[in-house]
């Protein structure tokens, strides 16, 4: 049967699994098979601590980490991305749920699944309206700034199971401090040194054995120091058994009051899941050579929360760890997530009544390891010292998480980082540049750099960034410092090889600039123009009204025709005589 044109690139549109599917062979799905174990034993224990996170049950999860995981494989780009339950996104779900409902309870869950619903429906739409590029406008700054607040809480929020007492019903952070404080005296020492010890021994793995699975074991030997104590008889809680069967279906709520009550709160989930999986799967791709696709990974993401939130499943996003361990396990095609989340299925029917055993003080000694973890300091100590701006975009974005909502936190840390692009934007940078005697090949040098003197008579000026509405006020500010500065300069060169966008509004400040300098004696010129900027100036009567003699293809071309235009009597009188063609000028 002959292919009909335009069929499958359709089908591998719509199922982008099949585009890897000829990759699988016998020894990918071994290498694979060994990665997708290794990742499950690591998802075990990090996905019970997640869902005490999110306040709900601990398996909870469990179930995040098999659906939501298959389902961003089958459809994302990323070879190497494991999606599931991540310690931001259970953070933001606990601090803007636990005021409407009680945590673990029918209604929290329910709430839950539904504001899982929600973000992935954002997602899938932002993927399908090709919008992938828009994470690009949240910077680093606003993720390393929220992710090391959102570690602060987590510490904060396991401080009562540590030391041993009930859980404090407060949710600011200074409240929860300062309680905890005012209840030092009533500390278990069982529950405190099961902490320590499940902490330590973690500790202990993560910098001598980092390929074992060190929270697990960790865990284990929790459970076992509270079988020797009696630790039920001396306060200590445990988690209770998880119940041993897959993932029940589930129905969100999708009414007009829970659409209300949660979209706000979907949105900002969704945004923060969006900028982890992408930044995770772009990460891990300069790794493997592996070119990532935006708009998939956000219909991948926003497919896996829509059809995870009808199998119990939270929301989820790409989790670095997991994915790191399943690059370095050897990982080599999306079947790796896939067989890790049909081991962690198996784990789960098998091993989950063993939970019983388990210590929530092991459970919270694990989470300050997290949240230590989660506290990049390398980043937060370079962007300090590389830009006071993203420096104060961190700094907002932290104190907002620990002192107002998770979700305002996300939308402060974003408008931050878009003042900042647009501030960036919307002051291009004038450098005055003048020929290097010292250069072999004639090119032209920035005088900050290399102190040279100016023609008496010309002023060479680049301009580097776009001219549209945001950037016209301080172009002509710019324009008008020269022309105050440097009165005796009659000629002012621009040189546009730094320009890569140019609006009607622009056209017109410059047009409206040229016309003003010709009024006081004085002229503009314009070389080294791209492509589209000149296009945009001819069909904008830029070009026209500056006057098409004024703009050159190069800055030599320029100076070929605006040097024999200098007042003659001035330059007999010049010693600077920088350019070569004031050889043919008098009294040279």
């Amino acid at each position: 049967m002959q292919d009909i044109p335009g069929i499958a690139p359709l089908t591998e549109k719509l199922l982008p699994f099949l585009r890897w599917r000829p990759l699988v062979t016998r020894r990918t799905l071994r290498a694979d098979l060994l990665a997708g174990i290794t990742g499950a034993v690591i998802v075990l224990p990090q996905g019970v601590a997640f869902a005490i996170i999110a306040g709900l049950p601990p398996e909870y999860g469990l179930y995040s980490a098999i659906v939501p995981a298959i389902i961003a494989a089958l459809f994302g780009s990323s070879f190497h991305l494991i999606s599931g339950p991540t310690t931001a996104i259970s953070i933001v779900v606990f601090t803007s749920l636990s005021p409407l409902a009680s945590p673990s309870t029918p209604e929290y869950i329910r709430l839950a699944l539904t504001l899982t619903c929600l973000a992935g429906l954002f997602q899938l739409a932002l993927g399908l309206a090709r919008l992938g590029a828009m994470v690009n406008f949240v910077s680093h700054s606003v993720v390393v700034g929220f992710t090391a607040g959102a570690a602060i809480l987590i510490a904060t929020s396991q401080l009562s199971n540590v030391i041993g007492v009930t859980a404090i019903k407060k949710h600011s952070f200074i409240h929860i401090w300062a309680d905890i404080v005012m209840r030092l005296p009533e500390t278990n020492f069982y529950v405190l040194g099961i902490a320590l010890l499940t902490l330590s021994t973690a500790i202990l793995f993560k910098i001598f054995l980092p390929r074992w699975p060190g929270m697990l074991i960790a865990m284990i030997g929790g459970s076992a120091a509270s079988l020797l104590l009696n630790g039920s008889e001396h306060g200590v809680r445990l988690v209770g058994s998880l119940p041993a069967h897959l993932p029940p279906l589930s129905l969100p709520d999708l009414t007009t009051a829970s659409l209300r009550q949660l979209a706000p709160t979907a949105l900002a989930i969704a945004m923060l899941g969006l900028t982890e999986a992408v930044s995770i799967a772009r990460s891990i791709a300069t790794r493997s050579e592996q070119r990532i696709d935006s708009n998939q990974e956000f219909v991948a993401q926003g497919l896996s929360n829509i059809i995870g939130s009808f199998f119990s499943s939270y929301a989820s996003s790409g989790s670095f760890t997991r994915t790191g361990v399943n690059y370095n396990a050897g990982a080599r095609t999306p079947m790796a997530a896939v067989f890790a989340a049909l081991t962690l299925t198996g784990i789960l029917l098998l091993i989950a009544p063993l939970t019983a055993y388990l210590p929530i003080a092991s459970m919270a000694g694990i989470l300050l390891l997290v949240a230590y973890s989660l506290i990049d300091t390398h980043h937060i100590r370079a962007i300090i010292s590389a830009s006071k701006p993203e420096a104060g975009v961190l700094a907002v974005t932290f104190f907002s998480t620990l002192f107002v909502e998770l979700e305002f936190a996300i939308y402060v840390g974003v408008i931050l980082s878009l003042i900042l692009y647009l501030n960036r934007t919307s002051h291009p940078n004038f450098v005055t540049i003048v020929p290097d005697p010292d250069a072999r090949r004639r090119s032209f040098i920035n005088i900050q750099k290399k102190p040279l003197p100016e023609c008496p008579q010309m002023k060479i000026v680049r301009i580097d960034g776009s001219i549209f509405f945001g950037a016209v006020n301080h172009v002509a500010e710019g324009l008008e410092q020269i022309t105050r500065e440097s009165p005796e300069q009659a000629h002012i060169l621009i040189v546009g090889s730094g320009i890569n966008f140019i609006d009607v509004a622009g056209c017109q400040m410059l047009s409206q600039e040229s016309h003003r300098l010709k009024v006081n004696g004085r002229q503009v010129y314009l070389c080294s123009l791209k492509s589209t900027v000149i296009d945009v100036m001819k069909r904008g009567g830029c070009q026209k009204s500056i006057g098409r003699e004024n703009v050159f293809r190069s800055k030599l071309d320029a100076l070929k025709s605006i040097v024999p235009r200098l007042d003659p009597e001035r330059c007999r009188h010049c010693r600077v005589r920088i350019f070569h063609e004031c050889a043919d000028m008098p009294g040279a």
